[in-house]
């Protein structure tokens, strides 16, 4: 299983939902929000909110939230790991435009790398729903 201390910072990036449940809004329907985080460190360089109903961040989102957390960074990082079934199309497509290796691995297997986040997002922002 990958660990945080089997890489630098900057060497390896993780893209993952952040949510459990979708986010409910009133009037702007329900979404998912993507993180983008470093393996090592933990650090979320950028996030992003993506409607239910797309499923996928468009071009237009996935290049946006990509360029933000490559800003934040100062740096490309050589891999992007994503959660199999999740974020397959644009996420990837963009960070290979970019020279960045996409490596799709099982949830679980991020688990080291997203769990406290996503635990966090839980407690602070779906009030602690599971």
């Amino acid at each position: 299983m990958l660990e945080p201390s089997q890489f630098k910072d900057n060497e390896a990036w993780v893209a993952f939902r952040l949510n459990d449940e979708p986010i409910r809004t009133e009037h702007a329907g329900h979404f998912n929000c993507i993180a983008i985080m470093d393996a090592a460190s933990g650090f979320i360089f950028g996030t992003g909110l993506v409607s239910v109903a797309e499923q996928e961040p468009s071009t237009f989102e996935a290049r946006r939230l990509l360029k933000a957390s490559l800003e934040r960074s100062g740096c490309t990082p050589a891999t992007l790991f994503i959660p199999e079934g999740q974020l397959q199309v644009a996420l990837p497509a963009e960070a290979k435009r970019h020279g960045i290796a996409v490596v799709f691995l099982h949830e679980t297997e991020l688990l080291t790398f997203t769990g406290e986040a996503k635990q966090g997002f839980r407690e602070h922002v779906q009030g602690g729903r599971a």
